[in-house]
Order: structure tokens, then sequence, then C-alpha cells
């Protein structure tokens, strides 16, 4: 959370790597790559192994070229894509480089995964888990995400809104309280 001056530093905030954990449900698939939309698709899953899964997450280590969901916030002739996208109109999305620094494989019980992903600004956890799906011929779409890191700013390090709260409560003056404590200060 930055407040005042620091809210001009977001910007640099945002440009670091990411972390996140990520579920995929693997033999399925929706028009958002997630679980906002329906299922426009099955497939099978039983050709997949915990060995092959951990095999084919190394095809997307490095430097990628990631085409993002066609519901993402990418700008095609000045429109968002999501507004194209739920208006049913036809474009393509060009693929953008992005780096996955760490793909990991957290838990294994089909038809769901759990990964852990390192990755550069701009990618799409959503593009990945399709991505993945394919390589694995099964079709993917992500089922929960959770942000775990941002540059140095790690989940565990932050304060739950609960722990501001109470902090506010035992430590915050009233403005009453403030003006009689700066005349205090000023005699």
């Amino acid at each position: 959370l930055c407040t005042g001056k620091h809210t001009k530093r977001i910007p640099e905030l945002q440009e670091g790597r990411k972390e996140y954990i990520a579920d995929i449900r693997l033999g399925e698939t929706t028009p958002t790559y997630d679980a906002e939309t329906e299922p426009d698709a099955t497939f099978p899953t039983e050709h997949i192994t915990q060995a092959l899964v951990e095999e084919t997450l190394q095809q997307f280590l490095g430097k990628i070229d990631q085409v993002p969901p066609a519901f993402s916030a990418v700008k095609v002739d000045g429109k968002r894509a999501y507004d194209l996208a739920r208006k049913g109109r036809d474009f393509e999305l060009k693929a953008k480089p992005v780096e996955i620094y760490e793909l990991e494989l957290l838990a294994y019980d089909l038809p769901q995964i759990k990964v852990r992903v390192a990755c550069s600004k701009g990618t799409y956890i959503r593009s990945l888990a399709r991505d993945l799906g394919k390589a694995l011929g099964s079709g993917g779409r992500l089922t929960d995400l959770q942000r775990t890191q941002v540059g140095d700013f790690r989940l565990e390090d932050c304060f739950q809104v609960s722990d501001i709260r109470a902090f506010l409560e035992e430590h915050a003056m009233t403005l009453e309280e403030a003006a009689i404590a700066q005349e205090q200060e000023n005699e």
C-alpha cells in the first residue's frame, strides 16, 4: 500500500519480478483461460503423469513469446481486448516476450496441479495455464491464483488489513488530540 508522495513509486515497484502460486485444472479449457467462464472443451488426462508435467514445465523456462488471453486489458486498435471478446468480435493478439525465471510443480492431484511461477512483468499466468495444458495434450485453465511476491515485497512480510486497523486504533490520534498535542509542544 503506497500513500502520499510514495504513490509515485507504484510504477517502479510493479516493474519487479513477480511470483505466483497457481492452481491449474488440466483436461478442460474456457474462453477466459480461468474459472470466470464455463468450460468450452474437455480433453482426456489419463496419459498425464507427474513426471510428464515436471518435464513439460521445463519448456516454459527462460524467455518465451506468450499470446495474452483474449479477455485481457491489452489494446487492439485502441479498444480493450476484453471488450471486443465480450462482444464476440474476431481479433488476433500478438505474442509478447516475457521471461519465466522459475517454474516448480508444488502439487499433483489430477486433474488439478499447483505450480509456483517466478516471472517478468507482463506474464499472463492464465496464458501459461492454457499453454501448459496444450503442451500436455489436454487443455488447461487457471482455477486459483495468488501473487506471493513483487520485487522484494513478499506476501509473508505484508500486514493484514485487520493488523493495520488494530495498529491505527492503538496509535492514531483524532484531529482534536493532535491539536492538543501540537499546542503542548508549542508551549
